[in-house]
């Protein structure tokens, strides 16, 4: 389709966690090209705005946005209308020329959209959601990439990039270098959560992995946010009670901000993660990944590249406490949480760690400080 004309000023409207964002950053691209002059504003969460602060890409700022249900939906009990009606005033205010849903199905986010004011509108919907200037129909298993990418497309916008891009700054890479300090050797990440339980790994498997990792001659950071540190301490922990050099294993939950994050993912060789944010951006910032995915999670967010990304998949499609079919999203959630991903074995695991290790010459961390 045509871009549209006189843009000067474009809306993206993105909740959810960090993962989300990658996600969209294709589409931003996209969009940066299509409409080299225009302002491009992320509608987004804090933990957007702090990944994105004096980073180039894309984007130019970040608002931030209020609690809103379907859109942004922070801990039970943090409702505040009046931040909303502010924001949807300051938002108004902007003078938006182009909107873009992409945030779900439409059902609450096509409305959000639509009262920013905007000349026009981009979006997906499910039936009886909002109607935008240009809209396609919401599907839900589909790669979010792709989806994002083909509703940008409606703008005008055609697809420059399937990859996230995220750039990596000095900043990262001193932060990185500091945590670091005194790891001798290559460099393995493990981040062992992931926000939805039912996507997770169990620890004994990461641990074997970070096991595996110090007997071939690496050294092993296990990362995550504050509320991860029992889980990380617990296969640290476990990890250095099988290897003869524990010092090789460290535990970096709850002490890296987001730029450290950036920086130690980026320093690593290899990254072995859940389906989760500290995964995704791994590949945004070009690092190998060996991954765990659900089956319907790899369609809608597994990576497309095989040569330095190896997603293991589980197949499970039947709750294995309740036999109800996880695939049919219509069919209302029992509210049993056990792991999908479980039974992904250990062995190819470990064998495919080794396979990128081996690949990558010379290895990513050869640039980090010696010991």
């Amino acid at each position: 389709m045509r871009p549209f004309d006189n843009v000067h000023k474009i809306a993206l409207l993105r909740g959810g966690g960090l993962g989300d964002l990658m996600f969209v950053l294709p589409a931003a691209h996209a969009l940066r090209n299509a409409y080299p002059d225009a302002e491009i504003v992320l509608l987004g969460t804090s933990g957007h705005a702090g990944l994105l602060a004096d980073r180039p890409g894309p984007i130019d700022r970040v608002i931030r946005l209020p609690v809103a249900k379907g859109v942004h939906e922070p801990p039970p009990g943090t409702d505040d209308p009046p931040a909303l009606h502010r924001f949807l005033e300051a938002a108004r205010a902007e003078r938006f020329d182009l909107a873009c849903q992409l945030h779900g199905g439409g059902r609450w986010s096509n409305p959000f959209l639509r009262n920013l004011g905007a000349r026009f509108t981009v979006g997906t919907r499910t039936p009886g959601s909002a109607s935008l200037t240009r809209s396609l129909p919401y599907h839900y298993y589909q790669h979010e990439v792709l989806r994002w990418l083909e509703v940008v497309r409606l703008a005008g916008a055609p697809t420059v990039t399937l990859d996230s891009g995220l750039a990596v700054t000095g900043h990262d890479l001193a932060a990185a270098d500091e945590a670091l300090a005194g790891l001798p050797g290559r460099l393995v990440a493990v981040h062992p959560s992931a926000t939805d339980p039912r996507r997770c790994w169990p620890a004994d498997k990461f641990a074997a992995v970070a096991a595996h990792a110090v007997a071939a001659g690496h050294s092993v950071v296990v990362i995550g946010s504050a509320d991860e540190r029992e889980l990380a301490q617990r296969i640290a922990d476990r990890a250095r009670g099988e290897v003869p050099s524990p010092h090789r294993i460290r535990d970096l939950a709850g002490a890296l901000d987001l730029s450290g994050l950036v920086g130690v993912l980026a320093r690593s060789d290899v990254v072995v993660a859940n389906d989760s944010g500290p995964r995704h951006i791994a590949e945004a910032v070009g690092t190998p990944t060996v991954s765990i995915f659900w089956c319907g999670n790899m369609i809608n967010a597994g990576p497309f590249w095989r040569g330095v990304h190896r997603p293991h998949i589980a197949w499970m499609v039947t709750c294995p406490d309740c036999g109800r079919t996880l695939t049919d999203r219509e069919e209302p959630d029992c509210g049993d949480h056990p792991s999908w991903v479980a039974d992904v074995p250990v062995a190819p695991v470990l064998a495919d760690v080794d396979s990128v290790m081996a690949a990558m010459i010379p290895p990513r961390s050869a640039s980090r400080p010696a010991p």
